[in-house]
C-alpha cells in the first residue's frame, strides 16, 4: 500500500540526494553480488564436506552390502554414487554461475546452478526408477538370503553418516544471519537439491535400518528388505518435486516467490513525480537474483534522473531486486496512442 511505501521514499529521498554528489552512485549495489559471493562459497565448502563423507560411506555400504547379501543396502550405496555424482554436478554449477558475464551471456552464467539441481533430480529419479524395478523382482521371485547381523550393523552406520550428511547441508534458516535484510531471499538452488537427496537417503537409510532389524530377528521376513526400498524410493521421488517446481518457474522467467507485482506497481507509483508506471516486467535469473524493467511516464516538470534514482533506489533496496532497468519519459511525449499499445498493458492475472 501506498502508506507502506511513504516511509521508505522519504529514506530514498535523502539517499538519491546522497548519491547525486557521489561519484560512484552509477554503482550497480555491489553489496547484492558481494552477499551472492559469500553464499556461493558457503555452499561450495558444504557440498566439498557432503562429497567426502557421501564417497567415504558409499565404498562401505558396497563393502558391508556386499557381505550380507542386501538388496536394500546396495540400492543404497548407489543412491549415494548418484548423491556423488550430483554433489559434483552442484559443484560444477556454481563454479560456472561465478563466471563474469561475456557477450554472448550477458546475464552471466547464474542459471548453470539451476540445470545443475535438474540434472541431479533426474539423476535421483533414473536411480530410484532402478530400485523400484529391482524391489519388485525381489517380491515377486523371493528367492534370496540376507546376513541380517551385518545388514544392521551397515545401515545403522548409514543413519548416522546420513544425519552428519544432513547437518553439514542443513540452510540453518532459523540464524539470525539468515534472517537479516543483506541475505539472499533464497538458498542456493543446488544445496537445496542436495540437502533434499540427503534427507531422501536418510528415510531410506531408516527404511533399511528397520528391515535388517525385523530380518535379524526374524530371517523368514527377508522380504521387508525389498519392500522397504520400494516404499522409500517412493518418498524420494515426492521429495524432489519442489526442485523441479522452482527450477522451472526460473527457466519460465517467472517472477520470483514473494515479489508481488502489485507493491512493485504501487511503489513505483508512489516515487514523486510519477504519473503511470507500464511495462513492467519481473523475472527470475535464478533462484536467489532477479532482474526488473519498468517505464514509468513521469509528469513534464519532473527530474528524470532523480526520479530514475529514486525508483532504482526503491526497486533495489525494499524489493532485493539486483538487475535494474528503468526507462523514464515524459507523460507528453507518449501521447494518446500509448494507451492502445499492447505492451504498456498491464498483464493477466495469473
Amino acid at each position: 500500500s501506498l502508506s507502506d511505501v511513504s516511509p521508505l521514499l522519504q529514506q530514498e529521498s535523502s539517499a538519491v540526494a546522497a548519491a547525486e554528489d557521489d561519484p560512484d552512485s552509477h554503482c550497480h549495489e555491489l553489496e547484492f553480488d558481494a552477499t551472492v559471493a559469500a553464499e556461493q562459497r558457503s555452499a561450495q565448502r558444504r557440498l566439498l564436506l557432503a562429497s567426502v563423507l557421501c564417497l567415504l560411506f558409499m565404498a562401505g555400504e558396497i563393502v558391508g552390502g556386499a557381505l550380507a547379501n542386501s538388496l536394500a543396502i546396495m540400492t543404497d550405496a548407489a543412491h549415494l554414487l548418484t548423491d556423488f555424482a550430483s554433489f559434483m554436478i552442484s559443484l560444477l554449477a556454481i563454479f560456472l554461475a561465478g563466471r563474469r558475464p561475456s557477450k554472448t551471456y550477458s546475464f552471466g552464467w547464474h542459471r548453470a546452478e539451476v540445470l545443475g539441481a535438474l540434472v541431479s533430480v533426474l539423476l535421483i529419479w533414473l536411480v530410484t526408477g532402478i530400485l523400484v524395478f529391482l524391489a519388485i523382482e525381489r517380491v515377486r521371485t523371493g528367492s534370496f538370503d540376507v546376513d541380517g547381523r551385518i545388514m544392521l550393523i551397515t545401515s545403522a552406520v548409514g543413519v548416522a553418516v546420513n544425519i552428519l550428511m544432513a547437518f553439514t547441508l542443513h540452510p540453518h534458516s532459523h540464524s539470525h544471519e539468515a534472517e537479516s535484510a543483506d541475505a539472499p531471499a533464497e538458498q542456493n538452488i543446488n544445496v537445496r537439491a542436495a540437502f533434499i537427496h540427503v534427507i531422501g537417503d536418510l528415510l531410506q537409510s531408516l527404511g533399511v535400518l528397520c528391515a535388517a532389524y525385523l530380518i535379524y530377528y526374524r530371517p523368514d521376513w527377508r522380504v521387508a528388505d525389498p519392500i522397504c526400498t520400494f516404499l522409500f524410493s517412493v518418498l524420494v521421488l515426492i521429495t524432489t518435486f519442489a526442485i523441479i517446481r522452482d527450477a522451472l518457474r526460473v527457466l519460465m522467467e517467472a517472477a520470483p516467490r514473494g515479489l508481488d507485482f502489485d507493491s512493485v506497481t504501487a511503489a513505483l507509483n508512489a516515487v514523486e513525480g510519477v504519473v503511470r508506471v507500464h511495462s513492467l516486467r519481473i523475472w527470475s535469473i535464478s533462484v536467489s537474483r532477479t532482474a526488473l524493467s519498468a517505464h514509468l511516464a513521469v509528469a513534464d516538470t519532473a527530474d528524470s534522473q532523480r526520479v530514475l534514482q529514486a525508483a532504482t533506489l526503491v526497486v533495489r533496496r525494499r524489493f532485493r531486486v539486483h538487475e535494474v532497468t528503468v526507462q523514464v519519459e515524459r507523460m507528453a511525449a507518449r501521447g494518446s496512442a500509448a494507451a492502445d499499445c499492447s505492451q504498456c498493458h498491464d498483464p493477466a492475472e495469473v
